[in-house]
């Protein structure tokens, strides 16, 4: 999908609440319409800064913030159980203003690990913080502490014992449902930004960490280029280093960005992985492009086009 149009919006908002099999069969018609409702809250919240002239690291924070209390996915509240039964979040978020970036990796207590991120970008030296540490920094930059047990749900338990009870000795859901969260934005100053969170995957063993956290692969921003965010199997985004790849082809080959997505996604499926990623560029454009059946996505551009969408049709 991309809608551009010949003179730049003011701003733009695309986000994505996770890619997989996602089909009509498989979600109740009360699950479709609220998730829906949660993309569209999203929406509003992002839209809401960038109608203010707000800036689009602002804005895709917001908007994940939304989709973090939202345990129709698979961050925040509602993320996935480890293998050990514990829920251990992942974020990252970067403004393409500067390459500033922050990212925090397997944190318990935080309740929008986006905010901890944009923590360790603005509030600290480096750029990825994990577990214990990454738990201690938040707490000392008041931000909103939970007992662990609030990202818990019924489902996701369920989810946890079912895939034990297979005992195939996969690594991985046989669903396929990488339920990761993101936003990227173009601000009316020009600027972008992209932010990601996530829980990871479903019996995820030994401190796993996929892509969603790591700069270049889940996650980048370049006012020279575009922001991304993922979602799909993590191991094989790192190795693709997807988000960078996707900036790399618009900045250095010129590829229009629809075509840079596709391109790097396709290599992602030659890999083996699937998924599917959310673009905006300077020009502020509305991509998004996924090799699976279906993605919780949304758009909205300044003055125009906002769209809702989770299945391949669309």
């Amino acid at each position: 999908m991309s809608t551009a149009a010949e003179a730049a919006p003011r701003w733009t908002l695309v986000i994505h609440g996770g890619a997989g099999v996602i089909e009509r069969e498989r979600l109740t018609k009360e699950d479709d319409a609220a998730i829906r409702a949660a993309l569209a809250r999203a929406l509003d919240a992002g839209s809401a800064v960038l109608a203010m002239d707000g800036a689009a690291v602002d804005a895709v924070e917001a908007a994940v913030k939304v989709l973090e209390d939202d345990p129709h996915f698979n961050a925040g509240r509602g993320a996935v159980f480890t293998y050990e039964g514990a829920n251990e979040l992942d974020a990252a978020i970067m403004d393409g203003r500067d390459r500033s970036a922050g990212a925090v990796a397997g944190v318990t207590r935080t309740r929008h690990p986006v905010s901890l991120a944009r923590a360790v970008k603005d509030a600290s030296p480096h750029v990825l913080l994990m577990g214990k540490g990454a738990d201690t920094f938040s707490a000392e930059q008041g931000l909103e502490q939970v007992d662990p047990s609030w990202f818990a749900t019924p489902e996701r338990r369920r989810q946890l014992e079912e895939f034990k009870a297979r005992k195939t000795g996969g690594w991985f859901d046989v669903d396929m449902k990488y339920g990761t969260v993101g936003a990227v934005a173009r601000d009316a100053a020009g600027h972008v930004a992209a932010a990601t969170s996530t829980g990871g995957i479903t019996g995820k063993r030994w401190g796993r960490v996929g892509d969603s956290p790591l700069i270049g692969a889940g996650t980048y921003a370049d006012d020279r280029a575009c922001a991304v965010s993922a979602t799909g199997s993590g191991e094989f985004y790192i190795r693709e280093g997807v988000a960078h790849e996707i900036c790399a082809r618009v900045r250095f080959a010129g590829e229009p960005l629809q075509q840079a997505a596709e391109r790097v996604m396709a290599e992602v499926k030659a890999l083996g992985g699937s998924g599917g990623v959310i673009v905006t560029g300077p020009n502020g454009e509305a991509v998004w492009t996924f090799n699976t059946s279906g993605m919780y996505r949304g758009s909205v551009v300044a003055g125009g086009d906002r769209k809702v969408a989770i299945y391949g049709d669309e």
